[in-house]
């Protein structure tokens, strides 16, 4: 008689994983290395910027919009600026060049790389926020911005990655005005751009803004963030958020295990390294009462998530600490440009990691 093969289980199929890492583990299989950061050449700004879009394209790396408060500090009732800018940096050690302008000065959206080119999605500024997608494609230093297809709401402090030729989208606020956060889920098919975006299930945990959120083959990550609710005296105030999920097309979302800290505003995508995926600093609300000029900066500890044994570790430390600013690749390089330093406080400096 024929015997038909059993098949083991996911969950008992993830504690095997699990054991078998540790096993090797114990018989001294090194887990990743830190990542070796090093810096490019610093933005061509005198404060830099929060908020920043960037990509890559034609081997150029494109950075562009954010805003900044060029004059006085806000407690100092400076006003924030919001930006055109479009830098281009072709070499490693070359340097920034301007190209043509954005579309719409703005900033705090969310940027994926394609085949194609890079792709900035939603954002606002100081009056709206904005549903415009844009293909960007960068040739002999010019900057071109094609329209794809709107979001199906304006979306702000939101964040997003791409799985293949998919791109998703999750939470944000729909206008600067906003009390409350969106618990709304997005995915685009670039192959099939006449489709649009489509509305997915959103994941079973609070709405919130500056969330983290990765890929690793098909499957989603949402990682922290800020929900938004009304406190004691009736005004806005933040939650700050550990929870974390995992959407799946075929099985939907399922809570994981939460971050070791809350991780706020965090550069996003979250990057896929080594196995893991990598949560770089972030905010984490231990100084949120302290007066502007007597915060320290923000944390500067990796928090590295392992899938496939649903596990935080620390993963070492960076020479910085950045929040508010997209994480991009170009040339196999992790690249973090600009964000804000202290509140407040913007950088200029641009800091590359190698992935491999």
């Amino acid at each position: 008689m024929l015997e038909v093969p059993r098949v083991t289980p996911l969950p008992r199929l993830l504690a095997v994983v699990s054991i078998l890492s540790l096993a090797a583990s114990a018989l001294g299989a090194e887990p990743p290395a830190p990542l070796a950061w090093r810096p490019l050449p610093p933005l061509p700004d005198r404060e830099g910027f929060a908020g920043s879009y960037a990509g890559a394209s034609n081997g150029d790396l494109i950075v562009a919009g954010g805003a900044n408060f060029p004059d006085r500090r806000p407690w100092e009732g400076g006003t924030k600026i919001w930006y055109h800018h479009v830098f281009v940096l072709a070499a490693e050690n070359g340097q920034w060049l301007r190209s043509d302008r954005l579309p719409k000065a703005g900033g705090y959206g969310v940027s994926v790389n394609l085949a194609e080119g890079a792709v900035f999605i939603g954002g606002g500024d100081a009056t709206r926020n904005f549903n415009d997608v844009w293909l960007v494609r960068s040739a002999a230093g010019r900057v071109t911005f094609t329209a794809w297809p709107a979001l199906p709401r304006p979306l702000a402090l939101m964040a997003g990655a791409a799985a293949g030729r998919n791109i998703f989208v999750a939470g944000g606020q729909s206008a600067p005005t906003a009390t409350q956060a969106e618990r709304v889920f997005l995915m685009l098919d670039a192959d099939r751009l006449g489709e649009g975006w489509k509305i997915l299930p959103a994941w079973p945990g609070a709405a919130r803004i500056f969330p983290a959120v990765g890929t690793a083959g098909d499957a989603v990550f949402l990682f922290g963030g800020a929900h938004l609710k009304p406190d004691a005296a009736g005004k806005v105030a933040r939650e700050w958020l550990r929870d974390a999920y995992r959407y799946d097309a075929a099985t939907g979302w399922r809570r994981i295990a939460n971050l070791p800290r809350v991780a706020v505003a965090a550069p996003s995508p979250a990057p896929h390294h080594g196995g893991e995926l990598l949560v770089l600093g972030g905010d984490d609300g231990a100084q949120v009462s302290t007066a502007p000029t007597a915060h320290r900066g923000f944390p500067r500890d990796v928090l590295a998530y392992d899938p496939a044994a649903d596990q935080w570790r620390r993963r070492g430390e960076m020479p910085f600490s950045l929040v508010t600013t997209t994480l991009t690749t170009w040339r196999d390089q992790i690249v973090i440009p600009g964000g804000e330093a202290r509140p407040g406080v913007r950088s200029t400096a641009v800091w590359a990691a190698p992935l491999r």
